[in-house]
């Protein structure tokens, strides 16, 4: 059977290195906030060994009009191609995979401990649970090295204004590089700063989002704190 396919709407920088590319939703395609999907070049100009398919987070909302995939950009065939693609052009979509997806029990709140790219299925689930005021209280730690860099930070800023229940706590750890200057957090997530935003440690549901190093580490920081590997949820993106 045929996988569908989509085309290339839109290409808008979400931070200084990242871009995010929107495309049409195919009729009746349906997913889950926190869900990725693998797009497939169609006989692109260039090509190298990593292949001519990418996965990607769905950094959109179910209920937004197109699908977005948010990425950082490194220099690989795959990234120049669809970095330069005119609008309109036609991908394979292979979608949705994946098991990153908000709880039910609105009892417990999902904490989502979050650093780079890592964002992209944060956004979704956040926008999609604001969107379908399901009761969720939802925190967003999201590290990053300057604001520049941090995709998405504005529009988290927004949402967390708009949504009593949704408490965003950006952190960066080079503020001293940014030349927008930065008056939050700063440092890397760790015990202290949950606390303080948190208090009981053990109450939530985590979501643990990132580079690999960093959700290892999350984990074992949760892990020291007295939190069971049960309420513990993982995503891990290599190589972007």
């Amino acid at each position: 059977m045929a996988l569908p396919r989509t085309r290339l709407v839109a290409k808008v920088e979400a931070a200084e290195g990242t871009m995010s590319f929107h495309f049409e939703k195919p009729s009746g395609f349906h997913y889950t906030a926190g869900q990725f999907a693998d797009y497939t070049l169609l006989s692109p100009r260039e090509t190298d060994s990593e292949g001519n398919i990418r996965g990607f987070s769905l950094s959109s909302a179910p209920f937004e009009p197109t699908l977005m995939a948010t990425t950082r950009l490194r220099d690989t065939a795959f990234k120049r191609v669809l970095t330069t693609m005119p609008i309109g052009t036609e991908l394979e979509l292979d979608a949705p995979y994946g098991s990153f997806t908000l709880h039910n029990n609105t009892n417990r709140p999902a904490v989502f401990l979050t650093g780079g790219i890592g964002i992209t299925p944060v956004r979704s689930i956040a926008l999609q649970s604001t969107h379908d005021a399901t009761g969720h209280t939802i925190v967003v730690f999201y590290s990053h090295h300057r604001p520049e860099d941090a995709a998405f930070l504005t529009e988290f800023g927004v949402a967390a204004a708009t949504n009593e229940n949704l408490t965003f706590v950006p952190t960066m750890t080079q503020p001293e590089r940014s030349s927008d200057g930065w008056d939050g957090e700063t440092g890397y997530i760790d015990k202290a700063m949950l606390a303080r935003h948190l208090g009981d440690l053990t109450t939530p549901i985590y979501y643990l989002c990132g580079p690999a190093r960093m959700v290892t580490a999350m984990r074992t920081l949760l892990n020291a704190a007295g939190v069971d590997d049960d309420d513990i949820r993982t995503e891990e993106f290599t190589g972007y």
